[in-house]
């Protein structure tokens, strides 16, 4: 980290990139072009990276205070949805997740599932067919994430749909999303 100079693994950490047109953007899933450096998911190590030009070194640029305030912004959001997303992953390894279309139907109509989750950029006719199925059979069901972090977080390829199949990490996970749409 350039920040806090710590080693941690790099899904510890988030990478930061000067692309070819030399614009200073985050990068969520750590596979676009251009100079990276690390920082750990925490506003603090920023700040010490801004304190340190620490960033400025290993990017080999100058960054305004506005592109420092905008990193600020998107390392919110992403906190956020880091904190829901290792929630999946917890409920996945203790196997309390039915993930993919067929199996996410399944396991609402045996009345097993207690939140169903449809990815963002699932299509419109998926988005539908779950809102209706979760609305007749009673099951919460949020919109979250994009088909590839869902698949990721859960240790799969992409997923349009997973289902939360215990009541404790279904009303942690609809509570940590409650909080990431208000802040």
């Amino acid at each position: 980290c350039v920040g806090c100079r710590e080693m941690k693994t790099k899904k510890e950490m988030i990478r930061v990139i000067k692309t070819p047109e030399n614009e200073v953007v985050l990068d969520a899933k750590g596979k676009q072009n251009g100079r990276g450096a690390y920082l750990c998911f925490s506003a603090e190590c920023l700040q010490k990276a801004r304190r340190s030009k620490g960033l400025e070194r290993s990017l080999k640029i100058s960054i305004p205070d506005e592109i420092y305030d905008r990193l600020e912004e998107e390392l919110k959001d992403l906190t956020q949805n880091s904190k829901v997303l290792s929630m999946l992953g917890l409920a996945a390894k203790a196997g309390k997740v039915a993930s993919g279309e067929f199996s996410t139907e399944k396991e609402v109509k045996s009345g097993n599932a207690c939140l169903v989750i449809v990815a963002e950029d699932a299509s419109d006719n998926t988005k539908k067919l779950f809102r209706n199925m979760c609305k007749y059979y009673e099951v919460p069901m949020e919109i979250f994430a994009t088909k590839e972090e869902l698949g990721h977080w859960i240790g799969k390829a992409y997923r349009a749909s997973i289902c939360i199949l215990d009541e404790g990490f279904a009303k942690s996970i609809v509570k940590k999303i409650s909080l990431n749409m208000e802040g």
